[in-house]
């Protein structure tokens, strides 16, 4: 399968650490498009004239990372009711010049538990950041049955409060902690889901073993590592354990769906990805 040649990429900043590019270009390799995926650092004060750059390089499509998902918002041309909910975006095509947001981190976020069979009916959850990634968070935990509480641990109660605020938009009960006190709401909680960027705790866990339960379920979304130090802790504290680059996977096939109209090749993109630090254990 051929057809005109398409150019991808990622925009963000830091951007050396992304996998997108090998993930997706295995994809398009697997399935014999003609397109390339890059890399692309855009720092925060550059966003909008990068974004005329590729809307005049009739880029096909792109995604969206760290520290864009927010303020890329009044640039899209059309939202997808994915970006609406999570109020971020993550995903862009560019269709007949036009950008169109999506957030596929909804979608990528909740599979690798639904694949699980997990029901949150009842369940305290700790979210520690408020991020764009943790708006796409709370937006999939909305479709959730049940949830009684989620706790938002934050450095700073502004960014932690325009969260609640969103989660209680989406009928979810939420509050504040502090990232000092985390420990004693981890262990009260069913899910614990870091949300942070892996160089705000790369040089110790955000929560030692002693603080999470065995009956608890711990979600990295930080990729790379694939085994992170909060990973770590919940293995010694035999924990059950979600991997960031299960997420990264899952919302991953969808763009590639929106961008192509293709089933994406899941088991080729994964190798991809496992390729660069092995399949965890």
């Amino acid at each position: 399968m051929q057809g005109p040649f398409k150019t991808y990429c990622i925009i963000g900043d830091p951007i050396d650490h992304s996998l997108s590019p090998a993930m997706h270009n295995a994809a398009f390799n697997y399935i014999g498009l003609n397109s390339t995926y890059i890399a692309f650092r855009v720092p925060k004060g550059e966003l909008g004239v990068s974004l005329d750059s590729l809307r005049a390089t009739k880029i096909s499509g792109f995604n969206v990372t760290i520290p864009h998902k927010v303020d890329i918002i009044p640039y899209i041309d059309e939202l997808d009711p994915s970006a609406k909910v999570a109020r971020a975006v993550n995903t862009v095509h560019q269709i007949g010049g036009s950008f169109k947001g999506y957030n596929t981190d909804v979608q990528g976020f909740i599979e690798p538990l639904r694949k699980r069979h997990i029901s949150m009916d009842g369940m305290k959850i700790l979210l520690i950041g408020s991020g764009g990634a943790a708006r796409a968070i709370v937006a999939a935990l909305s479709n959730e049955i049940g949830i009684s509480q989620i706790i938002v641990a934050n450095r700073t109660k502004k960014n932690a409060d325009e969260l609640i605020s969103m989660a209680s938009d989406l009928g979810l009960r939420a509050d504040f902690t502090s990232l000092e006190n985390i420990g004693e709401h981890a262990l009260k909680s069913g899910l614990i889901i870091n949300s942070t960027p892996s160089w705000l705790n790369d040089r110790q866990s955000i929560l030692n073993y002693d603080h999470i339960s065995k009956d608890s379920i711990v979600y990295d979304i930080v990729y790379r590592p694939v085994v992170t130090n909060l990973i770590e802790q919940a293995k010694n504290a035999k924990a059950t354990v979600i991997y960031g680059y299960e997420m990264l996977l899952a919302q991953g096939a969808k763009a590639f769906e929106i961008w192509t109209g293709i089933n994406a090749p899941v088991e080729a993109m994964k190798r991809a990805l496992l390729g660069h630090f092995g399949e965890p254990s």
